[in-house]
């Protein structure tokens, strides 16, 4: 007969194993989501099949001591030279301007992008143009493309130069492998999301190829002082694909915005530890490659032979950058019910906010039961506050009947109760306007050149306090 065991006797025996094996972990390959145990589908992202065991991470105790001596003494920064980390130009003017005056040596630029917005044709570009400098080669490695796709594309552009080296690779060793060959000083991966190791689990593309990749190539970098520039994918929400870490090992982030039926393109810093991470890039698509434009502000412009009714121009900031831009509006007829409110480069909430401002303070001007277009010239997207003003003298004047002067400004957030509220830079908004030939502006209480004792260069500019005496100065100007 079996005796039963006296509670406490099972744990106070010893364990035959020893020490305690640590439990297996799992992780979504991704999104990179840890669930407690493997599941089908991850519950983070809903991808199915994704969740794979890692390896789990070694017993670390608590006391830390150094293993080994450090490659190179720490020394006072003032004897520290910083003659290695200066910037050498790109001689692409734009994005030299986003990227703080150049690449870095050792620097590693992720540029993010939606498909076909012209990644891989800027890019090119770039390396021709350090190839052609003289210094150093520059090394394009492909692994979405072949070398001959690659080369079509560089004969349509101009862009072939011996010092110019291509190579098609998935395989991150024999990326290496073209490294020790070439030596390059400028390094361009297409995508780092097509890149893949050995040494680590996963499919290409994956939260683990991708951290694994690009920390190896990061490393590679700095060590022979590489300039690298990486392509990421993007996600339909535009984020950068993969994990979040991936923004963080790198030196620089750049995201390549631009409309597939218009030729602007914008390059727009979002992260830069060599320079301003506010910084935008300006270029034209055209057939025969892209061009930088370093004066853009004439793309979102319209030249009319007359005063036209419903438009207004306003200065907006993209980045450091002061952009002329023109505003439309089109007040349509009379709708029962819910009339449309349609936007294109505008943000529609904020329509709606000035159309309600307008209908209540504003005489004689009838907008609930109208249908309103408003869209801005040339592509571009305004957002900024900044450009409620000109939102609503471009529908007062299309709903009025009434063409503003030409040459007439107007910058300013509005308020509900239709106060025109201060807005940032106002002194370099009205230079650009002033160099672009403007005469006249209306700007926020407190932003005049009387008030900040900035010189307009000629401009006749009027500090309006709500929107009624805008349009009282703006129906003033249109006389004269």
């Amino acid at each position: 007969m079996t005796r039963p065991i006296p509670r406490g006797a099972a744990a106070a025996r010893p364990r035959s194993g020893g020490s305690r094996e640590p439990r297996p972990t799992y992780q979504c390959d991704s999104c990179g989501h840890q669930p407690p145990k493997w599941v089908g589908r991850c519950p983070e992202c809903g991808e199915w099949g994704s969740v794979i065991e890692a390896a789990p991470g070694p017993m670390v105790s608590g006391k830390v001591v150094a293993s080994r001596l450090p490659a190179e003494p720490a020394r006072p920064i003032s004897q520290i030279s910083a003659a290695p980390a200066k910037a050498r130009p790109t001689h692409v003017p734009e994005l030299d301007r986003v990227l703080g005056g150049g690449m870095v040596p050792g620097a590693v630029v992720l540029l993010a992008g939606e498909p076909g917005v012209g990644k891989s044709t800027l890019l090119l570009d770039v390396a021709q143009r350090w190839a052609e400098a003289g210094e150093t080669p520059s090394l394009v490695v492909s692994g979405e493309e072949s070398v001959s796709q690659v080369r079509l594309r560089a004969e349509r552009m101009g862009a072939l130069h011996d010092q110019l080296y291509l190579a098609a690779e998935s395989d991150l060793g024999a990326v290496i492998g073209h490294l020790d060959a070439v030596k390059p000083g400028l390094l361009v991966l297409d995508s780092v999301q097509t890149i893949s190791t050995g040494a680590n689990e996963g499919v290409a593309g994956g939260v683990t190829q991708v951290r694994a990749v690009t920390a190896a190539l990061v490393s590679l970098a700095k060590e022979r002082n590489i300039a690298t520039v990486l392509v990421g994918h993007v996600t339909k929400d535009g984020n950068v694909a993969g994990p979040r870490v991936l923004e963080h090992l790198v030196d620089v982030v750049l995201h390549f915005e631009g409309d597939k039926h218009s030729s602007l393109r914008l390059v727009r810093g979002i992260k830069n530890r060599f320079g301003a991470a506010d910084e935008v890039g300006c270029f034209e698509m055209h057939e025969g490659g892209i061009n930088s434009l370093p004066d853009p502000s004439g793309l979102f412009l319209t030249r009319y032979t007359e005063p036209v009714p419903g438009t207004c121009v306003t200065v907006a900031m993209e980045g450091r950058r002061a952009l002329v831009t023109e505003v439309q509006a089109l007040i349509g007829g009379t709708v029962a019910g819910s009339p449309r409110r349609t936007v294109s480069g505008l943000d529609s909430a904020r329509l709606a906010m000035v159309l309600a401002v307008l209908q209540r303070r504003v005489e004689r001007l009838t907008l609930h039961d109208k249908e309103v277009f408003a869209a801005t010239v040339g592509g571009i997207r305004v957002v900024e506050p900044a450009a409620d003003l000109a939102v609503a003298l471009a529908v007062a004047s299309g709903g009025l009947n009434l063409a503003l002067h030409p040459t007439l400004a107007a910058i300013g957030e509005v308020g509900l109760t239709g106060e025109v509220r201060r807005v940032g830079a106002v002194p370099r908004r009205l230079a650009e306007a002033a160099r672009l030939g403007f005469k006249f502006a209306l700007v926020p209480p407190g932003c005049g050149p009387a008030s900040t004792g900035v010189a307009a260069d000629g401009m006749r500019v009027e500090e309006v306090g709500d929107l009624r005496s805008a349009l009282q100065w703006a129906a003033r100007f249109s006389a004269e």
